[in-house]
């Protein structure tokens, strides 16, 4: 069983940078690593999406802006989120695929809450 724990929110102002950590903790084999988030009142919006053969595919408002690496022997994934706007306030959720004993798990973490001042 796999736990996913978030960290690194907080408040900043516009223009800044803030890096967002997802660790993978327990068993399992992670395969797809994803961002996602939810304003208020709003619907929850991928992020950001590192799939099993590669590909790191963004959401339309983030791309060109926020970064999603991955450090495999730490088990973590980071989302480095540069020229911060207002409207990128939200609960920052990370999202984990992995196969642990030959099942196929989906696995959320609790949020970090990004809050961006203009």
């Amino acid at each position: 069983q796999m736990e996913v724990v978030e960290s690194g929110g907080g408040l900043v102002q516009a223009g800044g940078s803030l890096t967002l950590s997802c660790r993978f903790i327990g068993t399992g084999d992670v395969k797809d690593i994803g961002w996602y988030r939810q304003a208020p009142g709003h619907q929850r919006d991928l992020v950001g999406i590192k799939a099993r053969d590669g590909r790191t595919i963004y959401g339309e408002s983030v791309a060109g802006r926020f970064t999603l690496t991955t450090d495999i022997a730490k088990r973590t994934a980071y989302l480095q989120m540069d020229s911060l706007k207002p409207e990128d306030t939200a609960l920052y959720t990370c999202y984990a695929h992995y196969i642990d004993l030959g099942d196929s798990v989906d696995a959320w973490g609790q949020g970090t809450l990004v809050t961006v001042s203009s």
